[in-house]
């Protein structure tokens, strides 16, 4: 919150310092000290009493919502919960099955239940079932963003808002991170809640190509030298079109896009610098741009065997993962651009006619509690959502024990560099540009 000017500079210095107490963040570790005497902030003195009955008005509406929650954890009991998101992750699918269900099971008597499929038939399920009247619908919980989330909750496929009354969302989610309220430049008005942070890296062998590109103009220079072992994912792969919305950036800056129409021919012409520039890539490419590796997985595939010297990830510590398995060699290493790389969060929403709804919010909010997010961080290596300033000293050591691994960036330089999305609704426009305009041309 920020402080309020002072409505007056002859008040005393003792009664300016209350003030400004009064108005800290209330963040873990600061105090915000209860006006007395003093101009409020609407500039009406307090009344005698005031501030007492707010405080007891505070208190009772905490006790009323640890109450509703208590009541929506017993509802909650006995559960069945479908969880539908993408299966590709071998790691995070064990990690669902294993650390995460067992937990639910253990605390809340919640079986989870994990259904691994692409988002666009999760969607096109979900529509059909709530589109034909179904109120028993089989989607309970929906790993989703961007805009899969615009098209869901648009198309009010969605159950909400919920996520601000969740008490980990309350305790431990910045409100102030524009992620928090915005997926994509979408408004998320509680209808999703945080998961997990994202943020595009680059990776290459340092034992076969020493360089590291820190731009376009470079890495078109890398290409050249090392002709046909370079490629990216075909779009609409979702590391394949942050890719080329980071080419984007690169080129043609990312500040004209955030308030973009979403008409096709105005994003062409501004997109035109990026699209030539992909174009003249393409005769160094792999198959020479012809055909493209068909998703993320076969082009880290390929790199792992040596067919491609570079590769990409939203993964920011995946390259440690994929060392510390063996898939890749100890000297492989992220980097980034100069400009920096596209990072973005990913949610879980609640079907709108899911049959468990206080089952799936039991469930989201332990998603966000220090000790998952933790664990989540130690065991796949994703960016934390919690508010690290939020955390107790006990809590901050959860995160500070954890080793990321070999050949990742900094988590701080990382964030350093962190660009924000494209507005959702231009993702799928660039993405029809890109198959017009691009392979094989």
């Amino acid at each position: 919150m920020k402080r309020k000017q002072l409505a007056s500079f002859l008040l005393s210095l003792l009664l300016a310092a209350s003030l400004v107490s009064c108005g800290g963040n209330g963040r873990a570790g600061e105090t915000t000290a209860a006006k007395s005497g003093s101009e409020s902030q609407s500039g009406e003195s307090s009344k005698p009493g005031e501030e007492s009955g707010k405080s007891d008005a505070a208190e009772q509406n905490a006790s009323s919502n640890e109450k509703d929650y208590a009541a929506l954890l017993e509802k909650a009991r006995g559960s069945e919960l479908s969880f539908y998101g993408w299966g590709g992750d071998e790691r995070l699918n064990n990690w669902l099955d294993g650390y995460f269900s067992d937990r639910l099971k253990e605390k809340y008597d919640i079986r989870l239940k994990r259904v691994g499929m692409d988002i666009e038939t999760i969607l096109s399920q979900l529509s059909g079932e709530v589109g034909s009247g179904k109120k028993d619908g089989s989607i309970d919980m929906i790993w989703i963003n961007g805009e899969n989330f615009k098209t869901a909750k648009e198309g009010k496929l969605l159950y909400g808002p919920f996520a601000e009354e969740l008490p980990n969302f309350k305790s431990y989610i910045d409100s102030d991170d524009r992620e928090t309220s915005y997926d994509f430049g979408f408004p998320i008005e509680g209808y999703e809640a945080p998961y997990g942070k994202a943020q595009l890296i680059l990776y290459n062998d340092s034992a076969v190509t020493p360089e590291t590109p820190k731009n376009t103009e470079e890495l078109l220079a890398f290409a050249k030298k090392y002709k046909g072992k370079v490629s990216y994912p075909a779009l609409p792969d979702f590391t394949g079109s942050a890719f080329v919305r980071n080419i984007i950036y690169d080129i043609c800056g990312y500040e004209q896009f955030q308030n973009m129409p979403e008409d096709k021919e105005t994003v062409r012409k501004a997109v035109e610098p990026a699209m030539e520039y992909l174009r003249s890539l393409n005769p160094y490419l792999w198959n020479e741009g012809k055909s493209f590796p068909d998703k993320e997985p076969t082009m880290k595939n390929m790199f792992a065997d040596g067919e491609l010297v570079m590769g990409m990830s939203y993964g920011a510590f995946s390259v440690a993962t994929n060392i510390e398995d063996g898939s890749f060699p100890e000297s492989t290493r992220s980097f980034q651009f100069e400009k920096g790389t596209i990072g973005n969060t990913n949610y879980i929403a609640i079907a709108e006619n899911s049959q468990h709804k206080e089952a799936a919010e039991v469930a989201i909010n332990e998603m966000m509690s220090p000790e998952v997010q933790a664990e989540r961080y130690k065991t796949l290596r994703t960016i934390p959502v919690v508010d690290y300033q939020k955390l107790n000293a006990e809590e901050k050591q959860l995160f500070d024990s954890v080793d990321v691994g070999k050949g990742v960036l900094s988590q701080e330089e990382l964030l350093s560099k962190r660009l924000p999305e494209m507005p959702a609704g231009l993702v799928p426009i660039i993405e029809e540009i890109w198959a017009e305009e691009v392979p094989g041309k």
